[in-house]
């Protein structure tokens, strides 16, 4: 049990009707999960208001009230809070609550639009190899050190985040590396969080559905840094334009990374092949598993955050080379008849690119080329024909077929693709709009030694239509499919 005079620490109170010196069981933001003495969190989301359930709360135990509006009628046996945000409160009311498990533990928090998941997971992956008990908070799992839970957004609420920490906390884990989104900023879900560093990958288009222009999407990412402390690092990617300005106003300790310019962790990329990557960073060569030159920048990343959490240049080393590639991450397999088949998440026009120019970089220009790709429904409607023209642009054959289509008209969002093909490569592409059909079709028109990119769904094991999660695995599917034709 808490005491609701506790909890409240940092929240920015505007009101408060009742008393605050009673304890409660525990804290919820979904109306339907309360019980007797919890605190109810009422939050204006984007689809619903949670002050519109504030009486099913009540009915259902809720002894406490957070909001920003209150009710026209205030009950006696109520504690009703008003607050300036409610998302900013929830985010200290949960920390509170759960004793602050951030302090507990260092936590790097990776910011971006490409390559958060990929340097997260590795670093988990690097500091478990260096022998210390981990926390992971990524897009696809969340590991408390050996034990693995199911992921459901890229940064999830203060609720789920403070609770998974302690957790974390309690098993005697030291680090934990963390994606932290831009929703996850603007809503405010990390405001409570201490952090003992932070990573900035680069910043493309993306997410123009929720925020209004990439002017406030680069701002929103770069309030993250504003706000770390003087006792953090700042790493930053100077190779992207948005770099600097991400360490404009921060206090943190700052450290650069570029393949391109003048940086404190430099690397020159001197093999690239399907075998792998053989960097020099600073003045070391080192061999590594992975592929492209997208993830020399997470490599040069990792050695930099595995440097400042006290890691030696030489052991930083070792452990790189050691690494595994990430579930859905340029993950490909090679079939008995030497088709090559890639599976990755690029689901933005820079990240389709980088992984399009990674196989140009590899490939022998005597096989073909062929690339899959859909955009999801319910997002950024801008993204779709500058994605389509890349993949037109820079494969030899492109399918356009279904993503996670949601609640849209799969149809529709193909032709919005379909849109943006330059009309020089509108003979390269097809369209197919059931995805497994669009993997069989690009398995059928390969030969021996041709290469398929399945783009855009990546780790994802489902495909949504219409709210339902349907079982789908490209890489599963492809593999099956492969084989059947090899048959």
């Amino acid at each position: 049990m808490s005491i609701l005079k506790d909890i409240l620490y940092k929240v920015t109170i505007e009101a408060v009707h009742g008393s605050t010196d009673l304890a409660i069981n525990k804290i919820e933001f979904d109306s339907r999960k309360v019980s007797n003495n919890d605190v109810f969190v009422a939050i204006k989301g984007s689809l619903s208001d949670g002050h519109q359930f504030i009486d099913k709360a009540i009915s259902l135990g809720a002894s406490v009230v957070v909001c920003e509006d209150l009710p026209a009628t205030l009950l006696e046996n109520i504690t009703y809070v008003k607050v300036q945000n409610s998302n900013q409160a929830l985010s200290y009311l949960a920390a509170n609550y759960y004793n602050n498990p951030s302090q507990k533990l260092k936590l790097i928090g990776i910011t971006g639009t490409n390559g958060k998941t990929t340097i997260a997971s590795l670093l988990f992956q690097m500091f478990k190899k260096a022998g210390y008990k981990v926390g992971l908070l990524s897009t696809v799992k969340i590991m408390v050190d050996e034990t693995e839970y199911k992921a459901t957004h890229t940064t999830p609420d203060s609720l789920t985040i403070n609770q998974y920490l302690d957790e974390m906390v309690e098993v005697g884990c030291e680090f934990c590396f963390m994606e932290v989104s831009s929703h996850g900023i603007h809503q405010k879900r990390i405001e409570s969080l201490h952090f003992e560093g932070g990573v900035f990958t680069n910043l493309s288009h993306d997410h123009l559905d929720y925020h209004d222009t990439f002017a406030e999407y680069r701002d929103v990412k770069k309030s993250f840094f504003d706000n770390l402390p003087k006792s953090a690092f700042a790493i930053t990617n100077v190779d992207d334009k948005n770099g600097v300005v991400m360490l404009q106003n921060t206090v943190a300790r700052k450290r650069t990374y570029a393949l391109k310019t003048y940086a404190d962790f430099k690397a020159q990329v001197l093999e690239n092949q399907l075998s792998g990557l053989v960097l020099k960073i600073n003045n070391d060569e080192v061999w590594t598993k992975l592929i492209g030159s997208f993830n020399a920048y997470n490599l040069l990343a990792i050695y930099g955050v595995a440097l400042e959490l006290g890691i030696e240049s030489n052991e930083a080393l070792r452990l790189l080379s050691e690494l595994e590639s990430v579930s859905g991450r340029f993950q490909f397999i090679i079939s008995d008849s030497k088709i090559t088949a890639i599976v990755d998440y690029a689901h933005t026009p820079d990240a389709l690119e980088n992984v399009l120019k990674t196989i140009e970089d590899i490939r022998t220009k005597n096989e073909q080329l062929i690339t899959i790709v859909g955009c999801g429904g319910d997002r950024d409607k801008t993204k779709r024909p500058i994605m389509a023209n890349i993949a037109a642009s820079l494969s030899d054959k492109a399918i356009f077929t279904a993503d996670n289509p949601r609640t849209e008209n799969p149809q529709t969002i193909i032709e919005e693709m379909e849109a943006g093909v330059e009309g020089q490569n509108f003979k390269k592409t097809i369209s197919i709009l059931d995805r497994k059909q669009a993997i069989k079709t690009a398995c059928q028109m390969a030969n021996p030694g041709d290469i398929i990119l399945i783009a855009g769904k990546g780790h994802e094991t489902y495909q949504e239509i219409n709210g339902v999660r349907h079982d789908f695995d490209d890489m599963q599917i492809v593999q099956e499919l492969l084989k059947q034709l090899e048959k």
